[in-house]
């Protein structure tokens, strides 16, 4: 057991890790109708495995997602034109998952797709849809052998919210821990009346929901997620957390949790550091701007629903270690995103020491365990 682990005196859980869906993932179990264009591996002697999609423009490099561990000077080469057998085995493999934990000093993994965040954006929901349940059906697999450390989510493409209520219901039946929604669901916005039931029902059933970066282009191609961007190409990687706030404004200011005040969103992968200046943003829009900015009627200031309704997940963001006490602490929930290329994999452990060094032992056990522990109801 690692020194930090002594600290806490608790397994270490990520709040946002992923797979690499093997090639069959999708093939081999989804609707017979879209069985000849389903998702699917394709090899290149020169750019290597890449994920081929049916409807959208640009390939998914399998070695550039699943480079955890790599230096950035392998990322522009290497690792981008990587076979899928020379990929972390761990992404597909439950039993070398557990050995890919043990190294990173990490007890538990909530679990989200790679190749799934992409079809977030596919302009089809049908072929969405089948994508989605085609995933869940995999995921459970995945992570049966060891249920209490292989902690899956799984998807709905959000065609209506009757049929999004149903997959609720059925992710729920399968045995996974939460629901990783579409940034954009197929009919109007979240915000609207019409999901007041959906949101429900994910109370009822007791299953978190996610929105993860790069899940809301809304049909922007490009296989980084980046889109269009001005300036150089480093300067979209910059772009890639504000879908997810915005997000969490339409929720808040829609009224999504005045409505629902137990309704519990994880907004996954955006960093924490800005989330005290967004809460003061907020408010100030609130205070100032509200009687000719239309807005849904607040019984409290927006920072207030921020702070209670909202769970942030974050890797090595050093500023969000700095201001936890700016934050509710018993929201933010620290993660590695094994096997992508922002990883703190193999080295958490080191960045953990150094990053949660000025934290009481009651912060970081929130941080590190407690907090999606109790998300997630998972034991203590």
């Amino acid at each position: 057991m690692s020194a930090l682990n002594q600290i806490i005196s608790k397994p270490i859980i990520s709040a946002d890790s992923h797979v690499m869906e093997p090639p069959g993932t999708y093939i081999d179990r989804i609707d017979h109708k879209y069985r000849d264009t389903a998702p699917h591996v394709a090899s290149d002697p020169v750019k290597g495995d890449s994920y081929v999609i049916h409807g959208m423009k640009d390939a998914i490099p399998m070695g550039l997602v699943a480079a955890a561990g790599k230096t950035a000077e392998e990322l522009a080469g290497a690792a981008r034109t990587a076979k899928f057998d020379e990929l972390h085995r761990g992404g597909w493999d439950p039993q070398a998952r557990i050995g890919d934990q043990d190294r990173d000093g990490v007890g538990a993994e909530i679990i989200y797709p790679s190749v799934g965040m992409v079809l977030c954006n596919h302009p089809d929901p049908d072929y969405k849809k089948a994508c989605f349940d085609a995933y869940n059906l995999w995921i459970t697999e995945y992570c049966d052998p060891y249920r209490d450390r292989l902690l899956g989510v799984g998807q709905t493409a959000m065609r209506t919210p009757a049929e999004g209520i149903r997959d609720l219901r059925e992710i729920k039946r399968l045995g996974l821990r939460g629901v990783m929604m579409p940034g954009f669901p197929v009919l109007e916005d979240y915000d609207h009346p019409i999901y007041d039931e959906f949101w429900e029902a994910a109370v009822e059933l007791g299953l978190p929901l996610s929105f993860h970066i790069l899940t809301n282009k809304d049909g922007i191609t490009g296989a980084n997620g980046l889109g269009r961007t001005r300036g150089p190409k480093l300067n979209g990687f910059m772009t890639i957390i504000r879908g997810c706030q915005d997000i969490m404004g339409m929720m808040i200011f829609g009224g999504v949790f005045e409505r629902h005040p137990k309704l519990r969103i994880v907004c996954v992968e955006a960093d924490a550091g800005w989330v005290p200046h967004y809460m003061y943003r907020m408010d100030h829009a609130y205070d100032r701007h509200r009687y000719w900015l239309t807005a849904d009627k607040l019984s409290k200031m927006p920072s207030d629903y921020f702070r209670e309704n909202i769970y942030v997940t974050f890797q090595d963001d050093w500023v969000a270690f700095k201001t936890m006490d700016l934050c509710n602490p018993r929201r933010l929930m620290w993660a590695n995103d094994f096997p992508h290329s922002d990883s703190t994999w193999p080295n958490s452990q080191a960045l953990l020491t150094e990053h949660t060094a000025a934290l009481s032992p009651e912060s970081k056990q929130w941080l590190l365990h407690d907090n999606v522990a109790e998300l997630y109801n998972l034991p203590h």
